[in-house]
């Protein structure tokens, strides 16, 4: 997960790192088959049920307020535009004390027909564990870890949110019209720092630029990493990392690569200001996962929730309980295992991973049923931008919101880039 927002400023503190564990992806469901590709029989009965995960504890609970406050706005608006079959859609009672195991078991016995959530990557295993024998769709708005991708789930597990390789392009992109030739990559050892910098490398090579070299270090022994880049002189220095990002600044700053030479994914991004030295990052660029919402959407928020201070994965959750509710109605059927046949298609994409051509988007669950009437595919873009699921239930279009540092070391929203898809 990444990516907060707040109605004040745009900016992601630095709780990355606690959000993203080591992931063991192999699942153990014992679920065989492809729910998304597999025709499913109508066994639902009517009443579509939404049931949501939310797993933010400490410092992180501030992100459960943005998510309920969407998925309550969704059933409302997907209410007031006829719900299901003429028959309201049901948002569960959310137990936020319990951690997501329990949180996901206790879905199950209320009979929810699809879950949304959870927040954490690496608490995605245990809610697909259960919820993918129950033949549940479990639709994250926030989890990230590559590996995710290969989840064994039955076909049970999408994500509104990119993987984290997905921003590889969008770095190799801003090296390249920023007029560099040349780049190296200095990433933190772990899984985040390897596979994002495997992705920035090819996307870079496929973009014509010549990788001079990608070097690891870990949190707090980046000066070797750093005089390795100074010694290879690259154009643009791309670094991928999370906790250990200050650091790595540090002595790169310190082996004069500094300013507008570099470019810093979102694990990095942070406002660094007087921790690092006076205009280290002066013209540096980072990304940040989505964009800030419409200030439409964020007026229907606060109509849920007046006291609603930040809208991190909001949209995302958003776009999750829309589309459950479009792949029921597209189905005609309730039911988990209808859902899941039915939300590649309803998101505009296909088993390979492209949108069906010709088919316009549609951007609420009221427009989207009205061109259904009318015998036009659903393909839904939401309020977090086009989505389009392929066969790993990844979305294939991520727009990231590129940050450009000053004097100060501080970062403003200069734009907004996408990446054509959230899985490499």
């Amino acid at each position: 997960m990444k990516h907060p927002f707040s109605f004040a400023a745009p900016i992601r503190p630095l709780f990355a790192a606690a959000l993203c564990g080591t992931l063991a992806v192999t699942g153990c469901s014992g679920v065989t088959g492809n729910a998304r590709t597999e025709p499913a029989e109508a066994s639902g009965d009517g009443t579509l049920r939404v049931g949501l995960i939310l797993d933010n504890t400490g410092a992180n609970s501030f992100l459960n307020g943005p998510q309920l406050a969407a998925a309550k706005l969704a059933v409302k608006e997907i209410n007031a535009a006829g719900g299901h079959k003429g028959r309201p859609v049901e948002l569960l009672p959310v137990e936020t004390g319990q951690d997501t195991a329990s949180q996901a078991q206790s879905l199950v016995q209320a009979t929810a027909d699809v879950v949304i959530g959870p927040t954490d990557s690496s608490h995605a295993s245990a809610a697909v564990d259960i919820l993918s024998r129950a033949r549940t769709p479990l639709i994250s708005p926030a989890n990230t870890a590559a590996g995710l991708s290969s989840i064994a789930s039955g076909g049970y597990y999408f994500r509104t949110a990119a993987a984290d390789v997905a921003q590889g392009p969008v770095l190799a992109k801003l090296a390249k019209d920023a007029g560099a030739a040349t780049i190296s990559v200095v990433y933190q050892e772990g899984s985040y720092g390897r596979d994002v910098s495997a992705a920035v490398s090819a996307s870079a090579e496929q973009a014509g630029l010549d990788v001079l070299s990608a070097v690891g270090f870990t949190p707090g022994d980046a000066g070797s990493a750093a005089a390795a880049i100074r010694e290879a002189q690259p154009d643009a220095v791309i670094l991928v990392a999370r906790d250990g990002a200050q650091g790595a600044l540090a002595e790169l700053n310190n082996a004069a690569l500094a300013g507008s030479r570099l470019i810093l994914s979102d694990g990095a991004f942070s406002r660094y200001g007087s921790r690092l030295g006076t205009k280290a990052l002066d013209g540096a660029r980072a990304v940040v996962p989505g964009q800030l919402p419409s200030a439409g959407f964020q007026e229907r928020l606060l109509g849920i929730d007046p006291a609603l201070k930040d809208v991190s994965f909001a949209a995302e959750t958003y776009d999750a309980v829309t589309l459950a509710a479009l792949a029921a109605a597209k189905s005609e059927d309730d039911s988990g295992r209808s859902i899941a046949a039915s939300l590649v298609a309803v998101s505009g994409g296909t088993a390979g991973g492209t949108g069906p051509a010709g088919t316009a988007p549609c951007a609420s669950y009221k427009e989207c049923l009205a061109g259904k009437a009318s015998g036009a595919d659903i393909n839904y873009d939401g309020e977090s931008g086009p989505l389009a699921f392929d066969a790993n239930g990844d979305i294939t279009s991520a727009a990231y919101t590129v940050f450009t540092y000053g004097a100060d070391n501080n970062p403003a929203a200069t734009g907004v880039e996408t990446a054509g898809r959230a899985a490499g």
